[in-house]
Parts: C-alpha cells; structure tokens; sequence
C-alpha cells in the first residue's frame, strides 16, 4: 500500500496536470481549424452511421461562484430565446452537410441550465433536433436538470420528448459549504425533483458530487454522500474542485483559506469512494462510481470504456457534434470547437457559418498518445496487443515508452510484453502517469490539482 510519505515524494500532492477528456487538451487547440473544415468533416461522416450530438445551453438565473463553464446569468427569457433561435439556425447549418442516414446515439443537454428553458422552447428545440438527425434506435437522451429550476411541466416535455436519462448537479448538501460556493439547493429540493424524475419512468439518473470545496471534512463528505446515496443515482461522478480563480473570475468569491489541503483532498476523496463500494456501486475509472447493471459498468467489464468531454461514456459512435456557444466536437480527423464568446457564436451562425474559431488537426502520434492515455484513465492499464494492432508502433518502441514511465514513478507500475498496468494501489497517480505519455507543452494553462 503507498502511503502520503510516499505519494508526496512522487508528486500527487503538487503537480497540475490535465483531467485529459480529450487528447490533446483544449488549451492547446490552435486555428488550424476553421468552419469550412468543420463542415467538410461533416459532410465526410459515413451516411447511415451513429452519431453523438451535444447542446450547449450557457444561461443560468444565477452564476454558481465555483463553477468554471462557459456560462452568463440572466433573469429575463429573451436572450433565452434569440439563442435557441440561433440553435435552430446551427442545425439547419448541419442538416445542409449531413449525410443521409445519419442517427443520433447519444443526445445531451448541457451548460449552463438548458432546464431554464419553458416547455415551448423545449419542445420547438427537441423537434428541430428529432428533424435533423433523429434518436436512433437504443438512444440515450440525457439533460443537466437543477433541481431550483425544474418543475412538472418541464419534465413532461423532457420525457415526451425523448429524455431517458436525467443528470443532476449536487456539489454538496452542506448549508455552509453551499453558502460558500454560491450554489443553495436544499436536500429537500432535490429529493423532490428526483421523485419527479422518477415518476416519468425516467429510470436512468447521474449526479455530480465534489469534493475539494471549502470547509469539507470527512463528517460532511460522508453525511453528504450518506444523503446522496438515499437518493439511489444510477451514476455518480465524485469530481476535484478545481479552484481556478485567474481563469473563472467568480471563484474569487470562494475564500481560499478555506479550501483543503492536497492531502486533505485525497482523505476527502477517499471517505467518499468507501462510501460508494460499501453500498454496492462499481468503481469506474478515477472518479465515477456505477450500480452493477449501469451501461457504464457494463462497458468497463466489456472492455469498451471511454473517456469524453462529459466523462466517461459507454458511447461508441466515433464522431461527437457540439452545437452552441463554446462547444467542442470530436472527428476521427481532429477536434473543432465554436467560438466561446456567445456573441461571437451568435454573430457568425446569423451569418450562415459555423463559428468554429479553434481545434486540432490529428497529427504525428496524436491518435496513438491518445488511446493509450484513454486506456490509462478508464482500464489503468494500457494492453499492448492493441496498441500494435492498431496503430504503427513497434513493440520495443511500447517497452521503451513502459520503462520510461515506471522509471519516474520508482518502478511501482507492472510492465512486461502484454501491456503497462497501473496496480490499484498506485491508482492516485493515474492522470499523473497519464501525463508521461503526453507530448504537449504541458506549462499550458488550464490544468488542475492531481488529486
């Protein structure tokens, strides 16, 4: 068993590495793409195939102090609207350069709050969706529900709609954890929009639960959890606050003198994840937990686990299509994402373009760097029959790559002809060794704490 003294030595405690759901990482996205390849990608995608969509919805009624996302607070509908307006228009821009054929096998809402919307723009938006490229047969429809802005009539458009999947934000249920972090939500509140959920046969639920936040203690963590787990989520990612106030201004409302040291993270974290094994769930991956017949468990088992823009998925499809302001979309050629600014975004689908303003073209052994980091976070372990099956390396290029690697890390990983592992033991350092495989300038800015 590796101990703090030990962990320390090796760095978990200091380093800042990347949370790598995407390879590489977005900071270092340049303009090497743009919307006429953007859309050339799209047009290159195979007709009748699978693929995943991704609505980015950046309104909230209020800004949360501890969130990083690309979102903007209004208390009035109509930016609302002119933006689903512009929504509409985007995907009117896609169906021009879609394939024939083409289904959706994941669709996901996220933000921001897409549940801000009223039930007539869920609906027009849904239908705009359903007509330029369809839930395919087995679809997961999943939406980002806050539980303050959410009611009957909502869910019932949601669920008439197609959603079959619901994902609910916690943070923690800690009162003065959440007047700390700017986000009240009452475990009351939640457990009622839950039952509403539930109550839609909407079988299927994801919650998000930090730890990392100012004033957490273990006896908070685990009553928060304790809270959680009464509310039986088929899915629960356990993420690291990354307190990242240079980049997201209204962090600066967060008292860092109240934040938890490295250390202190990684017993809060620990708290937690005994939480989670000892009522049943699956481990998944570095920070996702599973009941046992969960689609994200199963993938694990099959061997079939990725590692996406939302976290791990169980999903397939090889092409991923973010829509709105800041989304990103993942091609077998590269990485495209919108123009972050929403007026910007807003500017140039009134225009009649994609705003792709960034990305990233696959070169050299970008793919091959990829798949092995993939196979780090979500397996632990990088199988090297793969690996030379399916990308052009030699097997004592993957040794050498192995060797170099466990050499930094005092020869605590398993490496022999069949592969790299990462015993459960040395599982803390995974993002860490991760980074080892990683060719990028890692001085970027953007990465967060490694535990």
């Amino acid at each position: 068993m590796i101990v703090k003294p030990q962990l320390a030595k090796l760095g978990l405690f200091d380093a800042k590495v990347p949370r790598y759901t995407s390879y590489p990482t977005a900071p270092h996205f340049s303009n090497d793409v743009d919307s006429d390849k953007f859309g050339a990608w799209i047009s290159g995608i195979r007709p009748n195939s699978a693929i995943s969509l991704y609505i980015h919805v950046p309104f909230c009624r209020r800004l949360c102090w501890f969130c990083a996302c690309r979102t903007q607070g209004t208390q009035t509908d109509n930016p609302v609207i002119a933006y689903v307006d512009v929504l509409k228009a985007e995907l009117d821009l896609l169906a021009a350069r879609l394939p024939k054929g083409v289904t959706l096998s994941r669709l996901h809402w996220g933000g921001g709050t897409p549940t801000l919307l009223k039930p007539e723009l869920m609906r027009d938006l849904a239908a705009r969706i359903q007509e330029t490229v369809p839930l395919g047969r087995g679809a997961e429809f999943s939406v980002e529900i806050d539980p303050n802005e959410i009611d009957e009539a909502r869910l019932d458009t949601l669920a008439e709609a197609g959603m079959n999947r619901a994902s609910i934000g916690i943070q923690d249920f800690d009162e003065e954890i959440q007047k700390t972090i700017g986000r009240i939500q009452g475990y009351d509140t939640t457990r009622r929009a839950v039952d509403m959920i539930r109550a839609r046969g909407i079988s299927s639920l994801n919650a998000d639960i930090l730890f990392g936040l100012p004033n957490q203690s273990k006896s908070r963590m685990t009553e928060s959890v304790q809270k959680l787990l009464s509310l039986s989520p088929d899915r629960v990612a356990l993420y690291g606050y990354a307190h990242v106030p240079w980049m997201a201004k209204r962090q600066q409302m967060i008292p860092s003198d109240a934040l938890p040291t490295p250390e202190q993270r990684l017993d809060l974290f620990e708290t937690a994840r005994r939480l989670f094994l000892w009522d049943g769930y699956a481990e998944i991956g570095i920070d996702h937990f599973a009941t046992k017949d969960d689609g994200l468990t199963r993938a694990q088992r099959a061997g079939r686990l990725k590692r996406n823009f939302q976290g791990y998925t169980d999903d397939d499809a090889p092409v991923l299509i973010g829509l709105g302001a800041s989304s990103i979309s993942r091609f077998p050629q590269g990485y495209a994402q919108n123009a972050a600014a929403t007026s910007a975004y807003i500017k140039a689908i009134r225009a009649e373009r994609f705003s792709t303003a960034r990305g990233h073209v696959f070169k050299g052994r970008d793919i091959l760097r990829a798949r092995m980091i993939e196979a780090l976070m979500c397996d632990f372990q990088i199988d090297s029959t793969e690996i030379l099956r399916d990308h052009d390396v030699t097997s004592s290029e993957l040794i050498q790559m192995y060797d170099a690697v466990n050499a930094e890390f005092d020869g605590l990983l398993n490496v022999s002809d069949a592969g790299l592992v990462i015993p459960p033991e040395a599982r803390a350092l995974t993002r860490m060794i991760a980074r080892k495989f990683d060719a990028y300038d890692l001085s970027k800015a953007g990465h967060s704490s490694a535990i």
